[in-house]
């Protein structure tokens, strides 16, 4: 085993993992860190990465040969060749010297691997105070019942022909929030519904895909989906509605909980925080420009 866990728990303020982003607190080991490692080495999905529904392999690796653990902190590297390629250190540590040796780390092994970005990822605790980054929230369906949205929220197959039409312009105009990316996934039935919502048989807005699966420890997951409403068309309760659809749909299909991750001060963290979800902590990125390479 390469992890002592006596040293790595009290580093975790936030249950965030190098290539499987949030994890249930519950699902958090020692054992979740080795597969990481062992899944370096085959290239294979572990069964309970989100990523495995959108490719056949695993493109973000952790670079096991470069992690650093110690009793005070541990950084852990990752690296993905989609684009132009990037390395991300987890840093791990309560100490804030920890970001000055994660920048070193990450800018040394982006030019080891001739990659043009180098990232630094800190978990934070959720007592920070002005934190800033992603908030990870847990929606936790065991505690009560989710209620059904009030409004025209549907599967998008439940919509005529001609208001289906309309998703593909919606997903354009609403690529960045990765909509054009699932309507891609939807073309090839290679997803589970997404729910819509209209305005004047218009799509204004989508939730999805909707699945639920299996997490490290074997409890049902729903799973995180794109999320976006046309700007023109916030306001007026549609998010909301869009949510509360997703949540009710993921209860009713069994999930005991959903991990989200929400832009700190964002609609979506607003959102989720109005709706009560707990607050797990914060993941803080820092990119790194080339041209601070060499001062390192």
């Amino acid at each position: 085993m390469f992890f002592r866990w006596d040293w790595l728990r009290p580093q975790l303020t936030a249950p965030i993992m190098p290539t499987l982003g949030p994890v249930h607190p519950e699902a958090l080991s020692v054992g979740i860190f080795e597969e990481t490692l062992r899944a370096a080495d085959t290239g294979d999905f572990l069964p309970y990465d989100k990523d495995r529904r959108w490719a056949g392999e695993k493109d973000e690796k952790v670079l096991r040969e470069d992690v650093v653990h110690q009793p005070e902190h541990t950084l852990i590297p990752t690296l993905t060749r989609r684009g132009r390629g990037t390395v991300k250190v987890f840093a791990y540590g309560l100490r804030e010297s920890v970001i000055d040796e994660a920048a070193e780390l990450a800018t040394k092994l982006a030019t080891v691997h001739a990659v043009v970005g180098a990232r630094v990822v800190r978990p934070l605790g959720p007592e920070t105070t002005h934190p800033r980054g992603t908030r990870i929230q847990l929606k936790d369906f065991t505690t009560g019942p989710c209620p059904a949205p009030d409004g025209p929220v549907r599967p998008i197959t439940a919509w005529p022909t001609a208001v289906q039409s309309t998703f593909a312009p919606f997903a354009e105009t609403m690529a960045a929030d990765g909509l054009a990316f699932l309507h891609t996934q939807m073309q090839a039935g290679q997803c589970g519904p997404v729910l819509t919502t209209a305005i004047e048989d218009r799509i204004v807005g989508a939730i999805g895909p909707l699945e639920v699966r299996a997490d490290a420890i074997g409890r049902p997951q729903l799973m995180p989906q794109y999320f976006a409403v046309l700007p023109e068309a916030r306001g007026q309760g549609l998010g909301r509605n869009l949510w509360r659809g997703a949540m009710y749909w993921g209860q009713s299909h069994g999930a005991a909980y959903q991990l989200l991750q929400t832009e700190v001060g964002g609609p979506s963290d607003r959102l989720c925080r109005s709706e009560g979800l707990a607050s797990l902590g914060f993941s803080h990125m820092t990119r790194l420009a080339p041209e601070d390479w060499n001062t390192r």
